[in-house]
């Protein structure tokens, strides 16, 4: 029975020595990460936690982060990441709904809730609190028990916690490995933040095979690619705005990356001149498309050589089911459409989470009979290629990071000059998507007086980025639902790129 801290567990036994992070100045062994492990597992259990305890954590990428994905369930306990652009209400709101007891923080993080009993900074605190503590030896959990909370935008404007288990963690390692190469050899970049699915897919992967793993902190497209070279890396994974950014940098200031092997990217949207100027700028690399959610743990599709595929249909594509993981598209009464049909795009595999934290109507509207309902819209090829044509729920992709319409609206309805509001997606080249707001005034009132009013309320990548203001009314159906298709529809047409979003 493989649980998350198995990884470590054979890397350790099979390459003690092998260097598992580079991290700045800091660079440990597996032998020297295990132990570290196991310190935090005892530190926990002295601070009072028992099994199934939530710890969260928010700050960069680094290898102390690296320790807590794998050390807390490693104890028994439940890891919840956070993002740290969340507003102050926004994380008090997470913390209180996961009932975390340990926090570690490399944000200041006002008034946390009362169930938050120990705040350590994610330095120095960590460090002492390590050397304090005696090595626990991991903790032989249950496969389907939850291993973390990985936090996700909700219709409702609430954030939901996936329940993700550790067969989940371990089925998604596994199928990365059986998708893309990972060796000994294997160096990655952990350029992606890691509170993201798309930053933590290949820990446990790369750890598996006892590879080196180099986090880049605050990302920056010139210390990425410098650190691409220094530290020899060999692959990473991008969102297409980091995407965008590298590639850039690497045409104006080319850097020598002889050891580059794969460049992957997921997270939302992207463009294909994106991916014809990044095999230009990047030659001969691999580009790998991967589609999924944070509730499919999160891999469900790959495109592979997508540098060969340039000018074939398939480029629109998000790739073929990986193994292990299958695919349906349906119509909304659940019956499965023909091929080159729409429908819903549905998920089975051992993948796929356990449900919502604490929230068993949303867990009964995503899971049925084993499959996940991705909300996704789209059609399969004579070869399983699945391509993605919209969303049935109105989530914004931008910069890799999920964002729902009605949580935006809300926040401009809060303004009294706010008499309707429509908040979607439009194509935008850096950052896949970008936050466009429609809104119906009441009184006189400017875009720069309303971005600043939902900079007060919600995460800053959240608040839109173009404000449309009208004095009409906003087209409705019959029923008096605001026509989003219709107002999303002229900053579309003419666009033809797969919507891969997760």
């Amino acid at each position: 029975m493989a649980t998350v801290i198995s990884a470590l567990r054979r890397a350790e036994r099979v390459g003690a020595g092998r260097h598992a992070v580079t991290c700045g100045p800091v660079r440990l062994t597996y032998a020297q990460t295990a132990a570290r492990c196991r310190r935090l597992g005892g530190a926990l259990r002295r601070l009072g936690l028992v099994d199934g305890d939530r710890v969260a954590v928010i700050g960069p990428n680094c290898h102390r982060y690296l320790e807590l994905y794998q050390g807390v369930p490693g104890a028994g306990m439940v890891i919840v990441p956070l993002n740290g652009r969340h507003s102050p209400a926004e994380l008090r709101y997470t913390l209180e709904d996961a009932g975390v007891r340990v926090l570690f923080s490399g944000i200041d993080v006002p008034d946390p809730p009362a169930c938050v009993e120990h705040v350590f900074d994610l330095g120095s605190d960590y460090e002492e609190l390590l050397d304090s503590a005696p090595e626990r030896p991991f903790v032989d959990a249950d496969e389907n028990a939850v291993a973390g909370l990985f936090y996700t935008g909700g219709t409702t404007g609430q954030a939901k916690g996936v329940m993700l288990s550790h067969r989940n963690l371990v089925a998604n390692a596994t199928h990365f490995q059986w998708v893309w190469p990972f060796e000994p050899a294997t160096r990655w970049l952990v350029a992606a933040p890691l509170f993201h699915a798309a930053g933590s897919l290949a820990v446990l992967a790369t750890v598996w095979q006892t590879g080196h793993q180099v986090p880049l902190g605050a990302f920056d497209a010139g210390a990425a690619l410098d650190l691409i070279a220094e530290h020899r890396v060999t692959h990473t994974l991008l969102v297409p705005s980091m995407l965008a950014a590298l590639t850039d940098e690497q045409l104006v200031r080319p850097r020598k990356l002889p050891t580059l092997r794969g460049i992957s990217h997921g997270g939302s949207p992207i463009a294909t001149e994106t991916l014809r100027r990044a095999h230009a700028a990047f030659g001969d690399v691999e580009l790998l498309h991967l589609y999924g959610a944070t509730e499919t743990a999160p891999i469900v599709t790959a495109l592979r050589h997508e540098e060969s595929l340039l000018d074939d249909p398939r480029i629109r594509s998000c790739g073929q089911p990986v193994p292990g993981v299958d695919v349906e598209l349906r119509d909304p009464l659940g019956e499965p459409v023909a091929r080159g049909e729409v429908g819903e795009v549905l998920v089975r595999g051992a993948n796929v989470m356990l449900g919502y934290w604490n929230k068993p109507v949303q867990t009964a509207e995503a899971l049925h009979a084993g499959w996940y309902r991705t909300g996704d819209l789209g059609y399969l090829d004579g070869r399983d290629h699945v391509y993605l044509v919209d969303r049935a729920k109105d989530m914004i992709v931008t910069g890799g990071e999920n964002v729902y319409g009605i949580e935006v609206e809300e926040a401009l309805y809060a303004h009294p000059a706010v008499l309707e509001a429509a908040v979607f997606g439009v194509p935008d080249e850096r950052w896949g998507e970008a936050v466009y707001a429609v809104v119906v005034r009441r009184v006189a009132v400017d875009a720069d007086a309303l971005r600043a009013h939902c900079r007060e309320r919600i995460a800053p990548y959240k608040v839109p980025k173009h404000i449309e203001l009208r004095v009409e009314p906003l087209p409705k159906s019959a029923a008096g639902k605001v026509l989003k298709r219709q107002l999303r529809a002229p900053h579309w047409e003419g666009r033809t790129e797969a919507i891969a979003g997760a």
